[in-house]
């Protein structure tokens, strides 16, 4: 494939959004540490810089070899990017007199400029920099300004190498995908030509090849990610795919059951396992977030582990990673991103079980997995499914599991989630879910006072997870569901909405 942009990571917030608007318009992006260039940049037809948390002004300043890159391939620099392209090229950048964070407006526009084709003076753009260029560097030509920063994006003579302050790849930036489209289109001369039916064709061929005749082993957890990777699977290599469905014992209630039937008739064959009291068990006593998420990792390798004796010459494990789910686990620089939280996925196998692992969904976001779904010819209520953590309730119920605390919680949920359906509300939703708080308040039931156990609601609106906000439900919902949940569920007498986004806070409570 020859028809790819490389993005290389400073270790911005932003940078996953520009592979996720790259991908939008139907051009495959891949992001890279800026320290590690692959060794073959051919396959690569334009290169983009990312932002970063760092000023190119400090000693700790990321400095890259560009000299492969620049001139020889259509570049784009972005904030730190475009900083780093003019101070390290004879320009000046210095620390600003008037930050700009956030919406700021395009006073000047270069007329006849191919690179803001379509974009028109007043723009909205978003601005994320406490630094800005001051002198550009020579045979380079202003394109757009601000009313705060003259320099907002520039491009050297002769080269096809463009500069921008802004962010294009957020929302706030209104004309970001268009100036995106400019370059890569209009500019570097890419065809959009990344589909999800080219994704299937490529990726299923990719498989057969990889995997030939061997046996794969797959565990469903009845999400999106998961049931999305089998049927990937089962198109490549039929029957040699063996299915195992896990139950933790902190699934949601009914679950185990129900995502059982729902495989039936998608023609995977699929064993279901309840190991529930052995996770529980292993579980007893322990109330810290990260060693919880550890122990149903090792719980479910090892449940795995049995498993897979079962299935005779079983060569390969696979799973559903997902982009996200190594961006959040793994620092994308190995140095200004940090690491969020461990993921159950991520991470490969202990030695012991002498499987290759095959990962055929690990470079898609979660929009873009279901899009894959559907082109699959996969069921519309299977790929609208909330997302829901590997770990389960566990990392729902704060503080230690018991088989009592997973009861309530499980009701609790089921009285939202079912809520939202029967209000409409479910598909509007990105993800939804409860939490058991290790708090006991004070309560008045009848003429008695209680004392028992507080729960909060999460909804939250996203697009690939790795920014959320909260879901403003309607008032009457939430009424009707607290009243609901106080009044059937046994042991708890108060309920609380979150009304946090992510950042700063994560979508998940541990």
């Amino acid at each position: 494939m020859q028809n790819k942009v490389l993005i290389l990571d400073f270790g911005s917030q932003y940078t996953q959004l520009i592979g996720r608007r790259v991908r939008e318009l139907n051009i495959f992006s891949e992001i890279k540490p800026y320290n590690k260039l692959p060794k073959d940049l051919s396959e690569y037809k334009a290169v983009i810089l990312s932002g970063s948390p760092l000023s190119v002004r400090g000693e700790d300043a990321v400095h890259p070899d560009l000299s492969e890159i620049r001139g020889k391939k259509p570049l784009l620099g972005v904030c730190y990017g475009a900083q780093y392209l003019a101070h390290f090229h004879g320009g000046s950048v210095e620390k600003s007199n008037t930050r700009e964070y956030g919406r700021a407006n395009l006073s000047f526009i270069k007329e006849n400029e191919p690179f803001f084709d379509k974009v028109s003076t007043g723009s909205q753009v978003w601005m994320s920099h406490a630094d800005t260029i001051k002198h550009l560097p020579e045979n380079t030509t202003l394109l757009a300004s601000t009313h705060d920063v003259e320099n907002a994006a520039f491009k050297f003579e002769g080269e096809e190498t463009y500069a921008i302050q802004f962010h294009p790849e957020v929302y706030h930036s209104k004309d970001g995908k268009q100036v995106l489209e400019n370059f890569l289109v209009n500019i570097a001369g890419m065809e959009q030509t990344w589909t999800p039916d080219a994704f299937v064709d490529k990726t299923v061929a990719e498989l057969k090849e990889k995997i030939g005749d061997e046996k794969v082993i797959l565990g469903l957890s009845g999400g999106v990610d998961s049931s999305v990777a089998a049927v990937l699977l089962h198109k490549a290599i039929g029957k040699n795919l063996h299915c195992i469905f896990v139950n933790n014992g902190l699934l949601r209630k009914n679950e185990f059951g129900d995502v059982l039937k729902q495989y039936e008739g998608m023609g995977l064959n699929v064993k279901g396992v309840d190991a529930s009291a052995r996770f529980l068990d292993d579980l007893a006593g322990e109330s810290d977030p990260e060693t919880k998420r550890k122990t149903i990792g090792r719980v479910f390798i090892e449940v795995f582990d049995d498993e897979s004796h079962l299935v005779e010459n079983a060569k390969w494990l696979a799973q559903g990673t997902i982009y996200p789910d190594v961006i959040e686990s793994v620092s994308a620089t190995g140095g200004p991103s940090q690491t969020i939280k461990s993921h159950h996925n991520v991470g490969g196998l202990p030695d012991f079980m002498k499987l290759k692992v095959v990962e055929p969904l690990k470079m898609l976001f979660k929009d873009e997995v279901r899009r894959v779904g559907a082109s699959l010819g996969i069921d519309k209520a299977l790929l609208g499914r909330h997302p829901f953590p590997g770990p389960g309730l566990a990392i729902r119920i704060l503080g230690d599991i018991t088989p009592e605390k997973v009861a309530i919680l499980q009701e609790v949920d089921a009285i939202f989630i079912d809520g939202l359906k029967k209000w409409d509300l479910y598909d509007k939703v990105w993800q939804a879910g409860a939490m058991l708080l290790p708090v006991n308040s004070v309560g008045v039931m009848g003429d008695e006072r209680t004392y028992e156990k507080c729960v909060a609601l999460r909804a939250v609106e996203s697009t690939d997870g790795m920014t959320a906000d909260w879901v403003n439900l309607p008032y009457e919902f939430l009424q009707k569901t607290s009243n609901d949940i106080i009044n059937k569920v046994p042991g708890v007498n108060r309920v609380v909405y979150d009304i946090s986004s992510k950042p700063p806070a994560t979508i998940e409570w541990e």
